[in-house]
């Protein structure tokens, strides 16, 4: 049956209009793939000269094994970000006799073909075949490869897991990467934990007992069981789900939908950010940002809270600074669309403010590892965060309102002054000092934790008056909404 899958699919591929398109796509994929599973074979032919160069005085294979587990969390991350996930238009075989366990073995069969799974033995063959064999025998070597293909078979089919569950609910997300960072802060901040020697003595009792490299076999094949039956439960549910976009304007992204038209204005503005060249460069620059730390924090002779402050406001409030100021200019192409539909004012804003607390949580999310540098930073980047929802916010949106500049989507962020007016250059002043007016006097004076205490207290009075700063922006945008449309038209 997996023969007739495949060949349907094939036909279904040379007989697709957009065939010629994907065929140059899949050769610049093919060719960059290749590329660089060339360059992993170079570099695993090296390992052994480049390890005892890089780590002199060690011995080779101890230092190889000390890596593995680590190589194996980098590479269920990216699995995560780039692996995509089999399909299969499932429902021309509902109504045929075709079990579920053959579209669900097949679909399982077609995803090991990726370069993921692939990688793994062409780094560590050419190492093993010059450094394990000449000292512990094929023996060894094959229990070597068994724990190796049992582990990216693990990661392979977790990763697919974690995804399909991540597209039902965005928790999964959250609770994944909220897993790798308490790792992290065991490892790398606590102290209480050690990949490099679980790694090391894992892989040495490989070594030593090449049998017990049927236990990652062993979890590998619970993970494919576990991703075959779930997978086997939703086979209808993931079919299906194109069919509910008929029914509501679906945001395709889970956690959204709880909040109905708001939810869908947000997502559609997640569409255009990561869908256009302008608004997408600001999101890689806001990225970018989340380094901004490392500046100040490594610096001994930054001493008190000023400094984190001033990196806590704009790490979890970079997203409200730079795609706000423009706002709404991201929309001046189908403006008049929007004021023409049955969206009100209300739905509009709110859908606002739900994209900002959506990317400002996650931008502040990304900065729990600096940590590192002390308990004070994640406290004082928690208040500058409850800042920026609650008061940057509000005069983010204020002044969308005195914004008439056109922009345009598809051009690049660099060098590009289109959008920007004289309420860019006014709104920088509030958004950056005010913290400041509220901190520096009491600092001057040796208050810096009542300061803090301050500037956490109004930003969570703004967010739980969020109902009143939001009548307010409503009618000041009912009674310019036509002006701004105007603006957006004669550029």
């Amino acid at each position: 049956m997996t023969l007739t899958f495949l060949s349907q699919q094939w036909k279904a591929f040379w007989r697709s209009q957009n065939k010629g398109k994907s065929i140059a796509m899949r050769i610049v994929m093919g060719i960059l793939i290749v590329y660089l599973l060339i360059n992993v074979s170079v570099v695993a032919f090296f390992m052994d000269k480049i390890l005892l160069k890089t780590f002199p005085g060690q011995d080779v294979l101890q230092t190889f094994n000390s890596f593995i587990l680590y190589y194996f969390v980098m590479d269920l991350i990216m699995r995560f970000q780039l692996q995509e996930l089999p399909t299969l238009s499932v429902r021309p075989y509902l109504h045929l006799p075709i079990s579920k366990n053959q579209i669900v073995n097949y679909l399982s069969i077609t995803s090991l073909a990726t370069a993921f799974n692939l990688t793994p033995f062409l780094l560590t063959i050419p190492f093993l075949i010059k450094v394990l064999i000449p000292l512990h025998g094929a023996y060894a070597f094959w229990g070597y490869m068994a724990c190796i293909l049992g582990l990216t078979m693990i990661n392979h089919f977790f990763s697919l897991w974690l995804k399909r569950k991540v597209n039902l609910n965005a928790i999964w997300m959250l609770a994944f990467f909220g897993l790798l960072l308490i790792v992290w802060a065991l490892e790398f901040y606590f102290k209480i934990i050690s990949l490099s020697t679980i790694s090391k003595n894992i892989l040495n009792e490989i070594i030593d007992q090449p049998l017990a490299s049927v236990v990652p076999l062993i979890l590998a094949g619970a993970m494919f069981f576990i991703n075959h039956r779930y997978l086997k439960s939703n086979l209808y549910l993931e079919e299906l789900q194109s069919s509910k976009t008929s029914v509501k304007s679906s945001t395709e992204i889970p956690y959204l939908d709880r909040f109905g038209k708001v939810g869908d204005l947000a997502a559609n503005e997640f569409k255009l950010i990561f869908r256009n060249k302008r608004p997408r460069s600001v999101v890689i620059m806001c990225m970018m940002f989340m380094l901004y730390g490392l500046i100040f924090y490594n610096n001994p002779s930054y001493d008190g809270y000023g400094h984190i402050v001033f990196c806590g406001m704009f790490m979890t409030g970079i997203f409200i600074i730079n795609y706000g100021q423009f706002m709404f200019s991201w929309q001046s192409a189908h403006f008049d669309g929007l004021l023409s539909s049955r969206i009100s004012p209300e739905e509009f804003f709110k859908s606002k403010f739900l994209l900002f607390d959506v990317f400002s949580t996650f931008c502040f999310l990304l900065t729990i590892p600096y940590i590192y540098f002390g308990w004070k930073v994640l406290i004082v980047h928690f208040i500058m965060f409850i800042w920026n929802l609650g008061v940057n916010t509000v005069f983010v949106l204020y002044f969308a309102n005195q914004n008439y500049k056109r922009i345009d989507l598809s051009k690049g962020g660099s060098f590009n002054w289109e959008g920007v007016g004289v309420s860019q250059w006014i709104l920088s002043v509030p958004l950056l000092i005010t913290p400041f007016l509220i901190y520096a006097p009491l600092s001057y004076f040796e208050y810096s934790e009542i300061g803090l205490g301050v500037i956490a207290i109004t930003g969570l009075a703004f967010i739980l008056g969020r109902e009143f700063w939001l009548r307010k922006l409503v009618n000041i945008f009912e009674n310019k909404r036509y002006i701004i449309a105007e603006g957006f038209r004669n550029q």
